[in-house]
């Protein structure tokens, strides 16, 4: 039986150490990349992978500074800067990370790995926010790019880029984007950890625009399950979007996770529980709804196993457990 070999980059990340975790498990050797930042998770020798240290190979660092990947079927590149609000702060980090660092990796693709092997699959993980929001409908692969944010803006550069790459150096690719993912392990400047550790601290949750935006809500089991039936069974130089198309106003979603904190449940209600919220603070071009549809993954075989309104109750207990600074 033949190895197959998968570099990923960012493997310490949220979707990173779950996406690699399945990847072992169905038999690929993993040549993991990461430069391993304050919200890194999957460290080497964790115990969710520690049964597979034969399919691993670990290198520290930055995508931006890397001068070598090794012989591989196919390159993910989940490395990125993701945080909108810091890219309103300050973009120059999402700059480097998320366009130098894609141009570096298909240069090191084209005139390292080519020499003396064949060129692997580019696939990078983008983000739905390249599309912008809309209030009505939701959209196709084919819609027009309109990000809103400079985090959304550099990801849809990545995007373009590689798509050149392909028409001027024939490299093959996927790009993939997925919705908003939720799950356990993720680092507390995200909605539903930080708002449980607002909880636990006695801290009201801050809400942008009166928690009147609304999120699609995807699985991160889901979305790592739909990145490998991507990378066996895809159309190459194509785009895919990842979606349970479950949605939900912010302020649904903190109601569930406010419920479920102190009553266990995400459908009983908690007495006057928009008393645990701030919703004084208006980020600046906060999108309004985003919303996307994923046809062609989806005749592919692939469907959300893992519903919202099933799995809150029990992750809020897990970010409760599991205290992050």
């Amino acid at each position: 039986m033949s190895k197959k070999i998968a570099v990923v980059t960012g493997y310490a990340g949220f979707i990173g150490c779950t996406f690699v975790r399945k990847l072992l498990e169905a038999g690929y050797y993993v040549h993991c990349v990461d430069k391993f930042s304050y919200y890194s998770d999957l460290l080497p020798g964790n115990q969710a992978v520690e049964k597979y240290q034969d399919q691993m190979f670990w290198t520290q660092g930055d995508i931006t500074e890397l001068d070598w990947l090794p012989e591989c079927d196919v390159v993910f590149n989940l490395a990125a800067e993701s945080d909108v609000d810091k890219s309103n702060q300050n973009s120059a980090a999402f700059i480097q990370s998320n366009i130098e660092g894609v141009r570096n990796l298909l240069e090191i693709i084209n005139n390292r790995i080519v020499i003396r092997a064949d060129k692997p699959l580019f696939f990078q993980v983008s983000t739905d926010e390249v599309y912008g929001d809309t209030m009505n409908g939701s959209y196709s692969e084919s819609q027009t790019l309109n990000p809103s944010n400079p985090y959304a803006a550099t990801k849809a550069s990545a995007d373009l880029l590689i798509q050149s790459w392909a028409r001027t150096h024939g490299l093959d690719y996927i790009i993939a984007r997925p919705s908003n993912n939720y799950g356990p392990y993720q680092y507390p400047e995200k909605l539903i950890p930080l708002a449980v550790k607002r909880l636990d601290r006695g801290k009201k949750i801050k809400l942008h625009n009166g928690g009147k935006p609304i999120r699609t809500w995807t699985h991160v089991e889901d979305t790592a399950d739909a990145l490998i039936m991507l990378y066996e069974k895809a159309e190459r130089n194509r785009i895919y979007n990842i979606s349970s198309e479950f949605e939900q106003t912010n302020e649904d979603t903190v109601r569930k996770i406010i419920n479920s904190y102190y009553m266990g449940n995400a459908s009983r209600d908690v007495p006057d529980w928009k008393d645990y919220i701030d919703s004084d603070y208006e980020r600046p071009g906060q999108d309004v709804r985003y919303a996307i549809t994923c046809d062609p993954l989806r005749e592919l075989g692939w469907e959300p196993k893992k519903v919202f309104d099933e799995e809150i109750a029990q992750l809020v207990t897990h970010f409760k457990k599991n205290w992050k600074w």
